[in-house]
């Protein structure tokens, strides 16, 4: 082998990078990134919901109203940034004006972020990109999804209900879908003492975008003061300032 050749030749990956210490730096790199890219979104709510709702279903329909309407009552989008009802939420986002955010991580159905994102920020570790969620959001908006839906969402409780948030609203989209959900933890959950009764109260349940915005809203006038206390300066992200993200995903590594 010639010295060329020898410097041309592509190694074999270095042990050392599928490491825990290693893995490690690659965590907390995601954390940083993810703080800085949206440590100034302003006000915003999350949407979840399964990726794989089409355009034609009423819910696709319903989350793009919804999102319009978070943007024209001044709140960014944040979603996974996919397809399904996290493209109708950050769709609607846009045509309302407002910051379509999407927090993307690769999967072997779904991946690669939906046309709609102004700000797009890349995940590897869903731990790191739940975070995101939660730390920047006013409330959350659970459409039918899942089970990575219904992990998101009880994260959320489970955060709430231990008094490692603040509290905010978690407002649950579909009366027929969720129902059954609610009901079961009611006649089982909370029968069996597994939970109090105010952690059922945690859930709110509307079919109407509308009414979603005015839980929000009334819940964001009980706690401005508080929340303007830790956060004073805080300063949206203008949409003009927003360079459009890659399309094209990091490599997943576990």
């Amino acid at each position: 082998m010639t010295q060329d050749e020898a410097l041309l030749q592509r190694p074999v990956r270095p042990e050392f990078l599928d490491s825990d210490p290693w893995r490690s730096l690659r965590i907390l790199a995601e954390f940083v990134e993810g703080f800085d890219a949206l440590a100034s979104v302003g006000p915003a709510v999350s949407v979840f919901g399964s990726a794989r709702i089409k355009s034609s279903n009423p819910y696709y329909r319903q989350g793009r109203e919804l999102g319009k309407m978070l943007a024209k009552a001044g709140y960014a989008v944040i979603t996974g940034g996919g397809p399904g009802i996290m493209e109708a939420a950050n769709r609607g986002c846009q045509e309302g004006g407002g910051l379509s955010v999407g927090c993307n991580i690769e999967l072997p159905q779904e991946q690669g972020l939906n046309p709609y994102v102004d700000l797009g920020v890349e995940f590897r570790y869903f731990f790191a990109r739940k975070v995101m969620f939660v730390k920047y959001a006013d409330a959350f908006v659970i459409f039918p999804g899942g089970y990575g839906t219904l992990d998101e969402l009880f994260e959320a409780l489970t955060l709430i209900q231990t008094q490692k948030v603040q509290d905010f609203p978690v407002i649950l989209m579909g009366t027929d879908y969720w129902g059954g959900m609610i009901d079961w933890i009611r006649a089982s959950v909370l029968a069996e003492s597994a939970i109090d009764p105010e952690d059922v109260d945690l859930l709110r349940l509307t079919d109407d975008p509308e009414e979603a915005i005015r839980i929000i809203k009334a819940y964001q006038r009980t706690h401005r003061e508080r929340a303007a206390e830790v956060e004073p300066e805080t300063k949206p992200i203008e949409k003009m300032d927003v360079k459009k993200p890659t399309s094209k995903p990091h490599r997943s590594e576990s």
